[in-house]
């Protein structure tokens, strides 16, 4: 447990950080794999990963280190997934997104407006490739509140 951001509560917490690999289809989801996070400082202090039990083959990960790994056990088991998502934490790594490419998976991750993303041979914003393009190039859609969670929104009814 260490202080850090945690997007939960919206401030710097006291939080212990887990990674879960959901698998998620129309009939419902399911957590199926999880690591735990364990900060730099965790792993090199080795009176605190014996306190707290952490085995010595325990190395340093990122969390889109775990993730990759998680995802590559997913895909080894033949998990029938077609794409992956996550936050900013996970688009902000390169190395998660080709281990993504290397098991065939799509995804959709979330990244800052001040990176850089490749397109025509350049390297741009992407507020300002969104921003340059046409309306035409846009479609919107519509959600509607649940009726028993307005937190949750759900697709409008079809025609």
């Amino acid at each position: 447990m260490r202080r850090r951001y945690t997007g939960t509560a919206g401030r710097i917490e006291n939080t212990q950080v887990a990674v879960y690999l959901t698998y998620t289809t129309r009939a419902g989801h399911a957590m199926i794999d999880h690591e735990l996070y364990l900060p730099r400082s965790w792993v090199a202090d080795p009176d605190r990963r014996a306190a707290a039990g952490v085995p010595d083959e325990v190395d340093f990960l990122t969390e889109p280190a775990l993730a990759a790994a998680m995802l590559t056990r997913a895909a080894q088991a033949q998990v029938p997934a077609r794409w992956a998502t996550g936050d900013e934490v996970y688009g902000a790594d390169p190395a998660l997104r080709a281990q993504l490419e290397r098991l065939g998976l799509g995804y959709v991750l979330a990244i800052g407006c001040d990176r850089r993303v490749p397109t025509h041979g350049r390297l741009l914003r992407p507020d300002h490739v969104a921003a340059a393009l046409p309306e035409h190039c846009w479609q919107r859609l519509e959600r509607r509140r649940h009726r028993r969670d307005p937190r949750r929104l759900v697709p409008p009814p079809r025609d």
